[in-house]
């Protein structure tokens, strides 16, 4: 009986002592084994914070101040301080950031490395007129007016989640036809839900039909008359829900933004807002204490007017990212991932991470500025132009796997 009872208390303290160096060692805690000044071993238990590396694709070599260290998929300790992580894989830009390591503390970071030499890939052949994406960003609406016997003058809708890429050239449906390339060549918005798209014609009239997006319409009906009252419907829609959004926050937190914020676009899981300064302001804290873990680069709180940000609601931290909003340009719009921004810059198209690091160049040919917007699943970017310099111009995908 006492030695049952003994044995119990043994297996207690054991399984007590191996739960505690579990837990410190999850903590960075390690042994290191070092000399003292009269060259005698030592051994010194030190805490330091983990590093975990991950990239897309996977197998980079990972830099830590310029020295080979490991790669990534996998997690590195180091002391407590601030280090330059470059992540590089051949055949693809490299990727650098500075990162704070906090003792006890895992850092993560996750690379989306871009190739050095992106495929690009025509998605249409007969002309892509005044394109559109749906609110979803997984269908493009587009006009085709060519004399091409390929394919029928009309109004066509590009599902980017139906296929993959490679077999999407000239896969589109067509939902119109346009014998008199008058719808073709129109002007189209999508409702809020993506099921319906309005055509805004200019010649040989002002005229507006309303075309459903999952079926073809052999005569699409003139709404004309109560053009202006649908448009105030689908109005209501969009700011039902932005409000559900802003439902979702702390009222504290919703009411600051409906005051000082100019909403440009929500990422695509509603936890990140880029917007406008719309007035200058201070940023409290609005979670107390600060999480731990979280995202380890320089914040601006200070809100300055004109200038653009984004917002973290789920770590409640705001990072700057440009001075002035250039309104000759579009907007920015949110990568797949909802780490990313796509915007364009100095005839460019650049990617940058939400916190405002990683500027990155991923294609500089010729492309329309106002049509740039990422595949569903962040594998390609999709652009409108004309490669030969003139001409109807069509839409190309640009690989970014």
């Amino acid at each position: 009986m006492k030695r049952g009872f003994f044995l119990l208390i043994i297996t207690i303290i054991v399984l007590s002592l191996i739960t505690i160096v579990l837990v410190r060692y999850a903590q960075g805690y390690r042994l290191v084994f070092s000399k003292n000044i009269f060259q005698k071993n030592s051994i010194k238990l030190t805490s330091t914070g983990i590093l975990a590396a991950t990239s897309v694709p996977d197998g980079a070599s990972i830099y830590i101040d310029d020295h080979l260290t490991s790669a990534t998929n996998s997690s590195l300790d180091l002391p407590p301080g601030d280090y330059t992580v470059k992540i590089v894989k051949e055949g693809y830009l490299p990727w650098e950031k500075k990162l704070t390591i906090q003792k006890e503390v895992v850092t993560q970071t996750q690379a989306l490395l871009f190739p050095t030499a992106p495929k690009l890939e025509s998605l249409t052949t007969s002309g892509a007129l005044n394109p559109a994406v749906d609110p979803s960003g997984t269908s493009i609406a587009f006009g085709v007016a060519s004399s091409s016997a390929i394919r029928k003058n009309g109004i066509y809708v590009l599902d980017m989640t139906a296929k993959p890429i490679l077999t999407l050239r000239n896969a589109s449906t067509q939902i119109a036809d346009d014998t008199s390339n008058t719808l073709s060549r129109g002007i189209f918005t999508w409702s809020p839900n993506g099921r319906e798209l309005i055509v805004e014609t200019k010649s040989p009239s002002q005229s507006t039909y309303l075309l459903q997006q999952g079926g073809f319409t052999a005569t699409p009906p003139d709404i004309t008359a109560t053009r202006n009252f649908t448009k105030t419907q689908w109005q209501r829609e969009k700011e039902e829900i932005e409000k559900a959004r802003l439902d979702s926050l702390k009222p504290k937190l919703a009411s600051f933004i409906q005051k000082n914020f100019n909403i440009v676009a929500w990422s695509n899981d509603d936890t990140k807002i880029l917007y406008e300064a719309s007035q200058s302001a201070t940023l409290e804290q609005f979670i107390t204490p600060p999480l731990v873990g979280t995202n380890s680069q320089p914040e601006e709180r200070n809100i300055q007017k004109g200038k653009l940000y984004i917002y973290d609601s789920k770590e409640d931290k705001n990072f700057f990212i440009k001075n002035v909003v250039d309104t000759s340009l579009p907007a920015p719009v949110w990568f797949p991932d909802n780490r990313h921004i796509v915007y364009i810059e100095d005839k460019q198209i650049k990617i940058m991470e939400y916190d405002g690091g990683n500027k990155t160049v991923v294609y500089s040919g010729p492309f329309d500025a106002n049509f740039v917007y990422p595949w569903p699943d962040g594998s390609a970017l999709v652009i409108l132009t004309s490669l030969q310099g003139g001409g109807t111009p069509n839409l190309y995908s640009i690989n970014l796997k």
